[in-house]
């Protein structure tokens, strides 16, 4: 793996938890070393990123303080999405909030332009990109 996307996957990482990168931002730069998906486990507390070529990239994650809830409640999780597009929260809290949902996890698809939020028993989310987030490279500038 070129230490160079590891670096940018990192920088994503900790901008994510610091807050001093948004979802478009992120999206943005994982596009531009080729991410084409990646998928946050909560039950592992990890992310994997996934190339078109096949090839993947694990970083974990501390583990969560919250468990994950029995039940999945989709409006829930809509309004903790709603919050992080406003800037309302940092991304623990997101994560605190959608495990209490219910979510075991979530994927997004960068070059399919949405993000897929999972419950225990198959129950799903889907929370497409807004319309000015695409170019050639995966993203367009805010």
């Amino acid at each position: 793996m070129n230490s160079l996307i590891v670096q940018t996957i990192n920088h994503c990482v900790d901008g994510a938890k610091t807050g001093t990168l948004q979802f478009p931002q992120i999206v943005q730069e994982l596009a531009g070393v080729g991410v084409e998906r990646y998928h946050t486990d909560y039950s592992r507390c990890e992310n994997t990123y996934y190339w078109a070529d096949g090839t993947s990239h694990v970083v974990a994650l501390p583990p969560e303080a919250s468990t994950i809830g029995q039940k999945f409640d989709q409006p829930s999780i809509a309004a903790a999405i709603g919050q992080s597009q406003r800037g309302e929260h940092l991304y623990a809290d997101f994560l605190q909030k959608t495990r209490s949902a219910g979510c075991v996890g979530y994927c997004v698809f960068i070059t399919g332009r949405q993000v897929q939020y999972w419950g225990r028993h198959g129950e799903c989310h889907v929370e497409r990109f807004p319309h000015q987030a695409v170019d050639a490279t995966g993203m367009d500038k805010p």
